[in-house]
């Protein structure tokens, strides 16, 4: 069992898995920062200057008018639907899957010009070679 196991974990596509997720969870951090503070300031200024954070819909009876009220609020475990978090995080998504696109698809162009023009088999020749030969004979 722990030769399949370490045959399992030795194959390339297991360890580029890996990497991936490492690489991604990094990446996302990333991202998350870059949404929250540059593009979200942009769209709250083209918005109104409104902070989708500080969006809810309180179920409680706490006051939450501030975002010091609104953590006030999650930390008694105040009924909140916190609407304006989750616009922000679809937000975010979208970048980074626009980002992640436009990655994927730089990476599949470099990938294409990197690949090395490979000369016919031997049967690709001779399979060539034949059509050409039925070819000329039905011309004929």
């Amino acid at each position: 069992m722990w030769n399949d196991f370490k045959a399992f974990i030795s194959r390339g596509n297991v360890l580029d898995l890996a990497i991936a997720v490492i690489i991604g969870t990094a990446f996302t951090s990333v991202v998350k920062t870059f949404a929250d503070g540059i593009i979200m300031p942009f769209i709250s200024v083209l918005g109104g200057n409104v902070d989708f954070r500080q969006k809810v819909w309180n179920l409680g009876d706490m006051p939450v008018r501030t975002s010091d009220e609104i953590q006030a609020a999650i930390a008694q475990k105040q009924p909140l639907i916190t609407y304006g978090q989750f616009i922000n995080d679809i937000i975010t998504f979208l970048i980074v899957a626009i980002v992640m696109f436009l990655l994927a698809r730089y990476a599949i162009r470099l990938f294409k010009g990197l690949q090395a023009v490979t000369p016919p088999t031997a049967e690709e020749v001779l399979l060539t070679e034949i059509r050409d030969i039925l070819i000329t004979k039905q011309n004929v």
